[in-house]
């Protein structure tokens, strides 16, 4: 990752203003000082995501997502760090220092780039080959396949020539070596037969990454050939493992969930019926990295995979994959067609959505293909069947959450609840650690009042230095009448403690606040949505001067309270001068509580 001094961080998150950044994503309307629009980042009718001109922070009272220009485009655009940096310098017309590589990092950096380079090429070439007399027989396949100009454009369809080296010679033809070429995964070469293309008279899908980078390419042959489907070889730029095809579309959906297809041309179809949201992995079993990419921009998958047996087992083996990262799953019945493409072309999409709509829970769908294994009419059978079941239910760790299942699967066969919940008691008493259960039920009965009644106080603490922070950035004349009494110490959650120590030397410094340099400091993104969440909390529903003045007094005094308890408690017996700074803050409290806080 390069580094970059705060002082062009700085720069370049000052010459951004965030209201227009992110109205270029977001419709936002003024609103007294604040702009609000519709949440990018959770699906919602009623606008309650908040960009702030005076804080440069943008905060989203629905989801909670939150932070300054850098965390949006990192957010949005799914950036790095260092990639937001570039982009906003470009659009700020700022010069970036120039980074320092050691020669094998700017060997292995200029590698890649030509990589980029000679893939964007070629996508280039198949482009234009799809659209002359040579590749009539691949624009007549895409046009059979119902698909219109402009989604063929949207994707970048091609078409790779019926000589097996005519790639080959036009990327020599720019300049590109034969080591190269090779590395790129689009050209072998062979000592006898010279240069050849791995992919020729296809049609060609262009595989692109989040940032819309070509890094590798599909092809469907054209006639009778073998493989029917070819894929890009692994390289230096293409992970099929970690990437998707179409989630360069899919990222920027405003829909609640993904679609995940099993081929290129479901994708695309879904996407020229509206569905946007759709996905698929690239030739290759979903995988654990695919399931994490997933993550970062969904809660929730829709497999829509071939209604035939192979699509069914790769639902299984996707379905434990998805739940390992948190990802609820849903499978969709697309009978009686075999994939999405086939059946919007025989139902439309309206008939599509309803199947969306009515996706069958995964454990559900799990339940009903193990049920096809057993004879229903068989008493023995259909024994052996409900006891899977049970050992199956047992795989819920939470109580809550296994009784619900429980309940679903003996209402769908019609077995007494409390029969199906002995059983499953039987089996999760026979694993590991559940006959421990009597004794972890005790104590964490005793442990969830204590940490109920904890989490209230802490919780009305947090909200109070919360409440603070917030206050102090938006009436910054504040400070000056109460730092007699409030200090960075009296923040006692540590990253509050942090942003106050920053926010009070801001005002020492210059008089001024300035909340969303403080969010560059923190590099983690749950980090800097924490702090983007305390300089957000609600104050303004209490509407007299008094009342408000009244509520910021005792905040502070209870900051403070809390302050002097906390402190006392950590306070080594030999530490004097800890001990003279208590009484010295009690005497503060004191005439604290018979001041009066003007908010003016």
């Amino acid at each position: 990752m390069p580094y970059f001094s705060d002082d062009i961080i700085e720069e370049v998150r000052s010459r951004n203003d965030i209201v227009d950044v992110i109205g270029q994503y977001v419709h936002l309307t003024k609103k007294g000082s604040t702009y609000f629009g519709l949440c990018p980042f959770h699906n919602e009718k009623t606008g309650s995501f908040s960009v702030s001109p005076n804080k440069q922070m943008y905060y989203c009272f629905g989801c909670g997502a939150g932070g300054n220009v850098f965390t949006f485009m990192m957010q949005y655009e799914n950036f790095t760090f260092g990639e937001a940096m570039e982009a906003l310098a470009d659009r700020a017309g700022v010069a970036l220092p120039k980074q320092e590589y050691s020669a094998a990092q700017k060997r292995e950096a200029d590698k890649k780039q030509r990589l980029l380079e000679i893939n964007k090429e070629a996508a280039r070439y198949f482009y234009t080959l799809l659209r002359n007399d040579r590749g009539k027989h691949a624009l007549a396949y895409f046009q059979k396949r119902e698909l219109s100009e402009e989604t063929m454009k949207k994707f970048g369809l091609g078409y790779s020539d019926q000589y097996s080296d005519d790639l080959y010679r036009y990327l020599r033809s720019k300049g590109y070596e034969d080591e190269i070429l090779k590395e790129s995964g689009l050209v072998t070469i062979d000592e006898r037969r010279g240069g050849y293309d791995k992919f020729w008279n296809r049609a060609m899908f262009p595989i692109m990454d989040v940032h819309n980078k070509v890094i590798g390419f599909g092809g469907r042959v054209m006639g009778d050939g073998e493989p029917k489907y070819l894929n890009s070889p692994e390289t230096p730029i293409f992970d099929k493992s970690r990437n998707l095809y179409g989630l360069n579309f899919a990222r920027t959906t405003k829909k609640p969930q993904f679609l995940l297809c099993e081929g290129y041309m479901d994708v695309i179809a879904l996407h020229q019926a509206g569905f946007d949201n759709a996905v698929a992995s690239l030739g290759t079993a979903l995988t654990a990295g695919h399931a994490n990419l997933l993550k970062r921009y969904t809660k929730e998958v829709y497999l829509t995979y071939d209604s035939d047996g192979a699509g069914v087992k790769a639902a299984l083996r996707a379905i434990p994959i998805l739940k390992e990262v948190g990802i609820t799953t849903k499978v969709i019945n697309m009978r009686p067609h075999k994939d999405p493409d086939e059946f919007i072309k025989a139902l439309g999409a309206e008939a599509y959505q309803d199947r969306i709509d009515h996706a069958e829970n995964s454990f559900m769908f799990e339940i009903r293909i193990l049920e096809q294994q057993y004879d229903m009419k068989d008493p023995e059978s259909k024994s052996a069947f409900y006891h899977e079941v049970a050992k199956k239910l047992c795989s819920f760790t939470e109580k809550i959450e296994r009784d619900i299942y429980v309940q679903a699967v003996a209402e769908k066969y019609m077995l007494p609840t409390q029969d199906l919940q002995r059983l499953v008691g039987k089996y999760g008493m026979q694993m590991e650690g559940i006959r421990k259960q009597p004794t972890q039920l005790k104590t964490g009965i005793n442990e969830k009042n204590a940490s109920a009644r904890g989490i209230k106080k802490e919780d009305g603490m947090k909200q109070s230095q919360k409440l603070l922070l917030t206050w102090l950035i938006e009436n910054t004349g504040l400070y000056h009448k109460i730092k007699k009494y409030i200090a960075p110490k009296d923040f006692t959650e540590e990253i509050y403690h942090k942003v106050a120590e920053v926010l009070f030397q801001q005002f020492e410094e210059s008089g001024e606040a300035n909340p969303a340099k403080i969010v560059s400091m923190f590099p983690d993104e749950e980090a800097q949505k924490e702090i983007a969440a305390l300089f957000n909390a609600r104050i303004h529903e209490i509407e007299s001067k008094e009342d408000r003045e009244k509520a910021l007094k005792e905040t502070i005094i209870r900051i403070k309270q809390n302050s002097i308890k906390y402190r006392s408690g950590h306070l080594a017996p030999t530490d004097m001068a800890g001990l003279m700074q208590l009484v010295t803050d009690k005497r503060d409290l004191e005439e604290l509580e018979k001041l009066h806080i003007s908010i003016d």
